[in-house]
Protein backbone atom coordinates (compact mmCIF):
# COMPACT_ATOMS: atom_id res chain seq x y z
CA UNK A 1 0.00 0.00 0.00
CA UNK A 2 2.41 2.65 -1.23
CA UNK A 3 0.34 5.53 -2.59
CA UNK A 4 -3.45 5.71 -2.91
CA UNK A 5 -4.58 6.63 -6.39
CA UNK A 6 -5.63 10.24 -6.44
CA UNK A 7 -3.49 11.58 -3.61
CA UNK A 8 -0.76 14.11 -4.16
CA UNK A 9 1.43 12.89 -1.32
CA UNK A 10 3.28 9.77 -0.30
CA UNK A 11 4.91 8.33 2.80
CA UNK A 12 7.99 10.46 2.35
CA UNK A 13 5.91 13.60 2.89
CA UNK A 14 4.68 12.33 6.26
CA UNK A 15 7.33 14.23 8.21
CA UNK A 16 5.88 17.54 6.96
CA UNK A 17 2.19 16.76 7.51
CA UNK A 18 0.16 16.07 10.62
CA UNK A 19 -1.57 12.73 11.06
CA UNK A 20 -4.94 14.44 10.78
CA UNK A 21 -3.93 16.06 7.47
CA UNK A 22 -2.90 12.67 6.13
CA UNK A 23 -6.27 11.34 7.30
CA UNK A 24 -8.16 14.08 5.44
CA UNK A 25 -6.23 13.55 2.24
CA UNK A 26 -6.57 9.77 2.47
CA UNK A 27 -10.33 10.01 2.99
CA UNK A 28 -10.71 12.31 -0.01
CA UNK A 29 -8.75 9.88 -2.16
CA UNK A 30 -10.74 6.86 -0.98
CA UNK A 31 -14.02 8.65 -1.68
CA UNK A 32 -13.14 9.04 -5.35
CA UNK A 33 -13.79 5.33 -5.84
CA UNK A 34 -16.43 4.82 -3.17
CA UNK A 35 -19.53 6.99 -3.33
CA UNK A 36 -20.85 5.51 -0.07
CA UNK A 37 -18.26 7.46 1.93
CA UNK A 38 -19.68 10.61 3.53
CA UNK A 39 -18.24 13.03 6.06
CA UNK A 40 -19.77 14.56 9.18
CA UNK A 41 -18.31 17.07 11.62
CA UNK A 42 -19.41 19.35 14.43
CA UNK A 43 -17.95 22.67 13.34
CA UNK A 44 -14.39 21.30 13.28
CA UNK A 45 -13.93 21.01 9.54
CA UNK A 46 -10.48 22.62 9.51
CA UNK A 47 -9.38 21.53 12.96
CA UNK A 48 -9.83 17.82 12.21
CA UNK A 49 -8.67 18.17 8.57
CA UNK A 50 -11.81 16.60 7.10
CA UNK A 51 -11.78 19.82 5.07
CA UNK A 52 -9.78 17.98 2.38
CA UNK A 53 -12.78 15.67 1.89
CA UNK A 54 -15.31 18.51 2.21
CA UNK A 55 -13.61 20.61 -0.46
CA UNK A 56 -13.61 17.72 -2.89
CA UNK A 57 -17.07 16.34 -2.14
CA UNK A 58 -19.22 19.17 -0.69
CA UNK A 59 -22.42 17.33 -1.59
CA UNK A 60 -21.35 14.41 0.65
CA UNK A 61 -20.27 16.49 3.60
CA UNK A 62 -22.38 17.63 6.57
CA UNK A 63 -21.36 20.19 9.17
CA UNK A 64 -23.95 20.01 11.94
CA UNK A 65 -22.56 22.88 14.01
CA UNK A 66 -21.37 22.62 17.59
CA UNK A 67 -23.58 19.64 18.35
CA UNK A 68 -21.52 16.45 18.72
CA UNK A 69 -24.42 14.36 20.03
CA UNK A 70 -26.49 15.33 17.00
CA UNK A 71 -23.51 14.56 14.75
CA UNK A 72 -23.37 10.96 15.99
CA UNK A 73 -27.12 10.56 15.54
CA UNK A 74 -26.91 11.88 11.97
CA UNK A 75 -23.96 9.58 11.28
CA UNK A 76 -26.04 6.65 12.52
CA UNK A 77 -28.92 7.66 10.23
CA UNK A 78 -26.60 7.92 7.23
CA UNK A 79 -25.21 4.48 8.02
CA UNK A 80 -28.75 3.06 8.22
CA UNK A 81 -29.32 4.53 4.76
CA UNK A 82 -26.38 2.57 3.35
CA UNK A 83 -23.55 5.09 3.63
CA UNK A 84 -20.18 4.80 5.37
CA UNK A 85 -19.98 7.94 7.52
CA UNK A 86 -16.68 9.32 8.83
CA UNK A 87 -17.44 11.43 11.88
CA UNK A 88 -14.65 13.88 12.73
CA UNK A 89 -14.26 15.68 16.03
CA UNK A 90 -11.87 15.94 18.96
CA UNK A 91 -11.46 12.80 21.05
CA UNK A 92 -12.78 14.40 24.23
CA UNK A 93 -16.04 15.32 22.48
CA UNK A 94 -16.40 12.00 20.64
CA UNK A 95 -16.17 9.74 23.66
CA UNK A 96 -17.60 11.93 26.43
CA UNK A 97 -19.95 14.58 25.11
CA UNK A 98 -21.41 12.17 22.56
CA UNK A 99 -20.77 8.96 24.46
CA UNK A 100 -24.42 7.95 24.81
CA UNK A 101 -25.11 8.44 21.11
CA UNK A 102 -22.00 6.48 20.16
CA UNK A 103 -23.10 3.63 22.42
CA UNK A 104 -26.83 3.54 21.68
CA UNK A 105 -27.29 5.01 18.20
CA UNK A 106 -24.17 3.57 16.59
CA UNK A 107 -22.67 0.60 18.45
CA UNK A 108 -25.93 -0.94 19.65
CA UNK A 109 -27.04 -1.23 16.02
CA UNK A 110 -23.50 -2.23 14.94
CA UNK A 111 -23.45 0.47 12.28
CA UNK A 112 -20.36 1.16 10.11
CA UNK A 113 -19.67 4.65 11.45
CA UNK A 114 -15.96 5.49 11.53
CA UNK A 115 -15.16 7.94 14.33
CA UNK A 116 -11.91 9.80 13.68
CA UNK A 117 -10.93 11.38 17.00
CA UNK A 118 -8.20 14.01 16.83
CA UNK A 119 -6.33 15.90 19.57
CA UNK A 120 -6.32 12.73 21.67
CA UNK A 121 -4.33 12.01 24.79
CA UNK A 122 -2.51 15.10 26.03
CA UNK A 123 -1.44 16.27 22.57
CA UNK A 124 -3.53 19.45 22.92
CA UNK A 125 -1.09 20.46 25.64
CA UNK A 126 -1.91 24.12 26.26
CA UNK A 127 -5.68 23.54 26.24
CA UNK A 128 -5.49 21.62 29.50
CA UNK A 129 -7.85 19.15 31.13
CA UNK A 130 -11.00 20.26 29.30
CA UNK A 131 -9.47 19.28 25.96
CA UNK A 132 -7.12 16.47 26.99
CA UNK A 133 -8.53 12.99 26.53
CA UNK A 134 -6.96 10.22 28.58
CA UNK A 135 -10.11 8.17 29.15
CA UNK A 136 -11.16 7.20 25.62
CA UNK A 137 -9.57 3.74 25.48
CA UNK A 138 -11.43 2.79 28.66
CA UNK A 139 -14.73 4.13 27.36
CA UNK A 140 -14.55 2.76 23.83
CA UNK A 141 -13.14 -0.64 24.88
CA UNK A 142 -16.21 -1.12 27.07
CA UNK A 143 -18.68 -0.56 24.24
CA UNK A 144 -19.71 -3.79 22.46
CA UNK A 145 -19.08 -4.00 18.69
CA UNK A 146 -16.54 -1.14 18.81
CA UNK A 147 -13.10 -1.53 17.21
CA UNK A 148 -10.47 0.74 18.80
CA UNK A 149 -7.36 1.82 16.88
CA UNK A 150 -4.46 4.10 17.84
CA UNK A 151 -2.00 4.55 14.93
CA UNK A 152 1.67 5.24 15.63
CA UNK A 153 1.99 8.09 13.14
CA UNK A 154 0.57 9.67 9.98
CA UNK A 155 1.67 6.79 7.77
CA UNK A 156 -0.18 4.29 9.95
CA UNK A 157 -3.17 6.64 10.18
CA UNK A 158 -3.53 6.39 6.41
CA UNK A 159 -3.34 2.61 6.59
CA UNK A 160 -5.91 2.47 9.40
CA UNK A 161 -8.37 4.69 7.52
CA UNK A 162 -8.04 2.54 4.43
CA UNK A 163 -8.44 -0.69 6.41
CA UNK A 164 -11.50 0.43 8.36
CA UNK A 165 -13.65 1.45 5.38
CA UNK A 166 -14.91 -2.06 4.65
CA UNK A 167 -14.77 -3.29 8.24
CA UNK A 168 -18.30 -4.10 9.47
CA UNK A 169 -19.43 -2.15 12.50
CA UNK A 170 -18.18 1.01 14.20
CA UNK A 171 -14.52 1.99 14.48
CA UNK A 172 -12.82 4.52 16.75
CA UNK A 173 -9.50 5.82 15.38
CA UNK A 174 -7.48 7.93 17.82
CA UNK A 175 -4.90 10.40 16.51
CA UNK A 176 -3.05 13.36 17.97
CA UNK A 177 -2.93 17.05 17.20
CA UNK A 178 0.41 18.14 15.84
CA UNK A 179 3.61 17.17 14.13
CA UNK A 180 4.32 13.97 16.00
CA UNK A 181 7.47 12.52 14.35
CA UNK A 182 6.95 9.44 12.13
CA UNK A 183 7.60 6.08 13.78
CA UNK A 184 8.03 4.44 10.36
CA UNK A 185 10.63 5.32 7.73
CA UNK A 186 8.17 4.47 4.94
CA UNK A 187 4.85 2.71 4.33
CA UNK A 188 6.36 -0.51 3.02
CA UNK A 189 4.90 -2.77 5.67
CA UNK A 190 1.80 -4.90 6.12
CA UNK A 191 -0.96 -3.43 8.24
CA UNK A 192 -3.91 -5.43 9.51
CA UNK A 193 -6.46 -4.38 12.08
CA UNK A 194 -6.05 -6.59 15.15
CA UNK A 195 -2.47 -7.67 14.32
CA UNK A 196 0.36 -6.05 16.27
CA UNK A 197 3.65 -5.09 14.65
CA UNK A 198 7.08 -5.78 16.12
CA UNK A 199 9.10 -2.58 15.75
CA UNK A 200 12.28 -3.76 17.51
CA UNK A 201 13.39 -7.27 18.38
CA UNK A 202 14.46 -8.21 21.89
CA UNK A 203 14.71 -11.03 24.43
CA UNK A 204 15.11 -9.35 27.85
CA UNK A 205 11.98 -7.19 28.01
CA UNK A 206 8.96 -6.33 25.88
CA UNK A 207 7.47 -2.84 25.67
CA UNK A 208 3.90 -2.93 24.38
CA UNK A 209 2.71 0.50 23.30
CA UNK A 210 0.67 2.46 20.76
CA UNK A 211 0.35 5.93 19.28
CA UNK A 212 3.15 8.35 20.12
CA UNK A 213 4.57 5.79 22.54
CA UNK A 214 5.82 3.66 19.65
CA UNK A 215 8.63 5.97 18.52
CA UNK A 216 9.55 6.77 22.13
CA UNK A 217 9.74 3.07 22.97
CA UNK A 218 11.92 2.29 19.94
CA UNK A 219 14.28 5.10 20.92
CA UNK A 220 14.35 3.84 24.51
CA UNK A 221 15.12 0.30 23.30
CA UNK A 222 18.09 1.58 21.30
CA UNK A 223 19.37 3.57 24.28
CA UNK A 224 19.04 0.61 26.65
CA UNK A 225 20.97 -1.58 24.23
CA UNK A 226 23.82 0.94 24.13
CA UNK A 227 23.93 1.88 27.81
CA UNK A 228 22.88 -1.32 29.60
CA UNK A 229 23.26 -4.07 27.03
CA UNK A 230 19.57 -4.86 27.28
CA UNK A 231 17.70 -6.51 24.42
CA UNK A 232 14.25 -4.88 24.30
CA UNK A 233 11.38 -5.91 22.09
CA UNK A 234 8.94 -3.16 21.09
CA UNK A 235 5.44 -4.08 19.96
CA UNK A 236 3.17 -1.55 18.27
CA UNK A 237 -0.27 -2.59 19.55
CA UNK A 238 -2.07 -0.23 17.17
CA UNK A 239 -5.38 -2.05 17.68
CA UNK A 240 -6.49 -1.87 21.30
CA UNK A 241 -9.67 -3.83 20.57
CA UNK A 242 -9.61 -6.54 19.36
CA UNK A 243 -6.18 -6.91 20.91
CA UNK A 244 -3.54 -9.27 19.48
CA UNK A 245 -3.47 -11.98 22.15
CA UNK A 246 -1.01 -14.11 20.22
CA UNK A 247 1.60 -11.33 20.10
CA UNK A 248 1.23 -10.72 23.84
CA UNK A 249 1.57 -14.37 24.81
CA UNK A 250 4.55 -14.82 22.51
CA UNK A 251 6.26 -11.82 24.09
CA UNK A 252 5.75 -13.23 27.58
CA UNK A 253 7.20 -16.60 26.64
CA UNK A 254 10.20 -15.01 24.94
CA UNK A 255 11.05 -12.13 27.31
CA UNK A 256 9.25 -12.84 30.63
CA UNK A 257 8.90 -9.10 31.35
CA UNK A 258 6.16 -6.82 30.02
CA UNK A 259 6.04 -3.02 30.18
CA UNK A 260 3.06 -1.17 28.71
CA UNK A 261 3.29 2.49 27.72
CA UNK A 262 0.31 4.65 26.76
CA UNK A 263 -0.75 8.28 26.48
CA UNK A 264 -3.82 7.41 28.53
CA UNK A 265 -4.89 6.85 32.11
CA UNK A 266 -3.30 3.64 33.40
CA UNK A 267 -6.83 2.66 34.47
CA UNK A 268 -8.84 0.98 31.72
CA UNK A 269 -6.42 1.51 28.85
CA UNK A 270 -3.85 -0.48 26.91
CA UNK A 271 -2.12 -1.71 30.06
CA UNK A 272 -5.31 -3.15 31.46
CA UNK A 273 -6.17 -4.71 28.09
CA UNK A 274 -2.80 -6.48 28.08
CA UNK A 275 -3.22 -7.49 31.71
CA UNK A 276 -6.60 -9.04 30.88
CA UNK A 277 -4.86 -11.33 28.40
CA UNK A 278 -2.16 -12.37 30.89
CA UNK A 279 -4.27 -12.74 34.03
CA UNK A 280 -4.46 -16.30 35.28
CA UNK A 281 -2.46 -17.66 32.34
CA UNK A 282 1.19 -16.79 32.99
CA UNK A 283 3.45 -15.54 35.75
CA UNK A 284 5.60 -12.63 34.60
CA UNK A 285 6.95 -9.24 35.60
CA UNK A 286 4.42 -6.60 34.53
CA UNK A 287 4.28 -2.81 34.86
CA UNK A 288 2.21 0.02 33.34
CA UNK A 289 3.42 3.49 32.37
CA UNK A 290 0.89 6.18 31.54
CA UNK A 291 -1.11 8.95 33.16
CA UNK A 292 -1.40 7.83 36.76
CA UNK A 293 -5.07 8.55 37.44
CA UNK A 294 -4.75 12.33 37.41
CA UNK A 295 -6.03 15.19 35.31
CA UNK A 296 -3.86 16.89 32.71
CA UNK A 297 -1.88 20.08 33.02
CA UNK A 298 -1.56 22.92 30.56
CA UNK A 299 1.69 23.43 28.70
CA UNK A 300 3.51 22.65 25.51
CA UNK A 301 2.78 19.08 24.45
CA UNK A 302 6.44 18.07 24.76
CA UNK A 303 6.59 19.46 28.31
CA UNK A 304 3.37 17.72 29.31
CA UNK A 305 4.66 14.42 27.98
CA UNK A 306 7.78 14.82 30.09
CA UNK A 307 5.60 15.60 33.11
CA UNK A 308 3.92 12.20 32.76
CA UNK A 309 7.09 10.27 31.99
CA UNK A 310 6.11 9.49 28.40
CA UNK A 311 9.41 10.32 26.69
CA UNK A 312 12.07 7.85 25.63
Amino acid sequence: MAVITGTNWNAYDASTMTAKEIYGRTLAALAENNDRIVGVTADLEKTTAIKFFADKFPERFYNVGIAEQNMMGIAAGLAKAGFIPFASTMAIFACMRAGEQVRTDIAYQNLPVKIIATHAGISFGHAGTTHHCTEDFAIMRAIPNMTVICPADGIETSKAVQACVDLPGPVYVRIGRGFEPPAYADDNYTYEIGKAITMHEGTDLTIITCGIGVLQAVNAAKTLAETDGLSVRVINMHTIKPIDREAIMSAVVDTRRILTVEEHNVLGGLGDAVADVLMGKVNCKFHKIGVNDRFGQSGKAADVLREYGLTA
